[in-house]
Parts: structure tokens; C-alpha cells; sequence
């Protein structure tokens, strides 16, 4: 009877115990089964495509082997419902936001992400109350500062994209200071946009495209695919295209955020509102596209 305990004791142990609590320290995540079977199932996976880098692989599987997406894109969607549901302030659902936002981060690099871009701020949210986009901006600069130290510890390099035009000296200058500290670092990016649109993307592209034809510097013919992507506001990422998009609340659609770099790209919409949205939804987000590969394989 003794033996019998310890057998069921060294098996809670081996497999339930230790993994939960590294993943409730390690991950941050609460001790549970439902978490333990998703942080399984990722290390199952990531182990299979180390396995499978040992043989000779096809075109086919050669596409499909790495299932952990190179570039996470984000739009942060819910935070002004997020905060009214809880009797709270518009500021305090983006404070909560952000918080979130540099939790998630850290988790996603941690991970294996090599690029992550957020929706931070569109073009059309210039439309919002005014107090509330002074809010924004000020959050903006107070993350900015207070993150440096994390930016430049972990090596992090911070690209922000959009139309700098609007944005205040102030913010400017930090914005200006935190790339250049951080240019040099490789491996983990982080882009924020920033009075970001799509269309705005693709319109200044072309425009670039069109003065390099005037000036003599390219032909017409000159003018493909990879020459458009080289003009595109991602071309300051490794890995300019996400793998994987997820915009929170629950809303199926991407907007006005990366329409020419999510044309292959996964699309994940969660009902849950952004300041919710932790580690284990992210873990369910990984489980879900991990599947989407397994299954279809990337889409090129």
C-alpha cells in the first residue's frame, strides 16, 4: 500500500506538481489543470519541430516546421468597455491597458516571439474626447520612461511607426530617444503604432515608389511585391509580416492596422476585452494557431 502512495505521489509530482508550479512562477499563470495541459501541449509542440529538424524534410514540411509565430501583431481593443463595466474611468481602462500591454509583452518574448507590433494608437482616434487623447499621450510618455530600463536589460528593440506629424515635441523626443538607445539590439523587437492606418501605410509607399521613378532611381518595371514591402513602414522588422494577429473584444475584423502585411496572416479574434486578456488566453491564442499550422501549414 505504501508503494502504491508513492508511485501516485511521484506521478502528481513529475507531472502535475513541478509543471504548475513553474509555469504559476515562471509564466505567472494560476495553478491549474486547464494550464497545465495548455503549457503541454506547447511544449509538445515545440519539441515535435525540434525532432523533425533532425531529418530530411519536403518543400511541405519544411514550411510547416516551426509553429511558435515569429511576429505577433496586436490590436488592443476594449478598454473603454473594460473600465464602464467596472463603474471605473475612461484613463483607468487604458491605464489597466498598458499594464496589461507590458505584461503580455514580456510573456510573448519570453516565449519565443522575435516581433511584436501593437495597435496603439489609430488615425482616427485623433477623433476621441480630447482630455481622452491627452491621456493617451501621457501614458505614452510615462511608459516610455519607466520601461527603458526593461527595453535595454532584455535587450529590446523599440520601433514605433505611424505619421509623426501630430505628435508633440515631448513625446517626439522620447520616442526619438528610446530607438536610438535601443537600434542596435537584435532578436526581440517591439513596433508600436502610433497615428497608424493601413491605408496611410500603403499610400506613402506608393508615393516613395512614384519620387524614386521621378528621380531615375527605378523603373515602372522595377515596381513588385518586395519593392512595396520595402517601402512599408514594417521594413524596420526582421520579420515584416505577422503570423498571427489578434484583436481582443471580440470584434472580427482588423480595421485599419497592417492591411497589406496581414494578407497570409492568422487572424484570432477572442471575446474578451483587452485588460483581460493574460497569459492564459495568450497561451490559448498559441494553442489555436499552433493547431491552424498543424493542420493547413503557413499559408504563402
Amino acid at each position: 500500500m505504501l508503494s502504491l502512495f508513492s508511485v501516485v505521489f511521484t506521478f502528481l509530482a513529475l507531472f502535475l506538481l513541478i509543471p504548475g508550479l513553474f509555469i504559476s512562477r515562471r509564466l505567472r499563470l494560476h495553478f491549474s489543470l486547464k494550464n497545465i495541459i495548455r503549457f503541454y501541449k506547447i511544449t509538445a509542440s515545440k519539441y515535435g519541430d525540434e525532432r523533425n529538424d533532425e531529418r530530411p524534410m519536403g518543400e511541405k514540411e519544411k514550411r510547416a516546421k516551426n509553429r511558435m509565430p515569429k511576429h505577433v501583431a496586436v490590436i488592443l481593443d476594449g478598454n473603454r468597455r473594460w473600465a464602464e463595466k467596472r463603474g471605473l474611468g475612461t484613463s483607468d481602462g487604458h491605464e489597466a491597458g498598458v499594464k496589461r500591454l507590458m505584461e503580455n509583452a514580456k510573456d510573448c518574448f519570453a516565449m519565443g516571439t522575435n516581433t511584436i507590433s501593437l495597435f496603439a494608437f489609430s488615425t482616427e482616434n485623433w477623433e476621441r474626447p480630447e482630455d481622452e487623447v491627452n491621456c493617451l499621450m501621457a501614458l505614452f510618455k510615462k511608459h516610455f520612461k519607466s520601461e527603458m530600463p526593461y527595453f535595454q536589460r532584455d535587450k529590446i528593440k523599440i520601433s514605433v511607426i505611424g505619421n509623426r506629424a501630430k505628435i508633440s515635441q515631448s513625446l517626439l523626443g522620447l520616442i526619438e530617444e528610446v530607438e536610438e538607445a535601443t537600434k542596435s539590439y537584435e532578436g526581440k523587437q517591439l513596433i508600436i503604432a502610433i497615428d497608424y492606418s493601413g491605408r496611410f501605410d500603403i499610400l506613402q509607399a506608393c508615393k516613395n515608389l512614384a519620387t524614386k521613378v521621378k528621380d531615375g532611381l527605378i523603373q515602372v518595371e522595377d515596381i513588385d511585391e518586395k519593392a512595396m514591402e520595402n517601402e512599408l513602414m514594417t521594413k524596420c522588422s526582421e520579420f515584416p509580416n505577422p503570423d498571427l494577429l489578434i484583436r481582443t473584444s471580440g470584434e472580427q475584423r482588423i480595421s485599419n492596422f497592417f492591411l497589406w502585411q496581414s494578407a497570409y496572416t492568422e487572424l484570432y479574434f477572442p471575446n474578451v476585452l483587452w485588460p483581460d486578456f493574460g497569459e492564459a488566453e495568450y497561451l490559448d491564442a498559441l494553442t489555436w494557431y499552433q493547431q491552424r499550422q498543424r493542420r493547413f501549414g503557413r499559408r504563402v
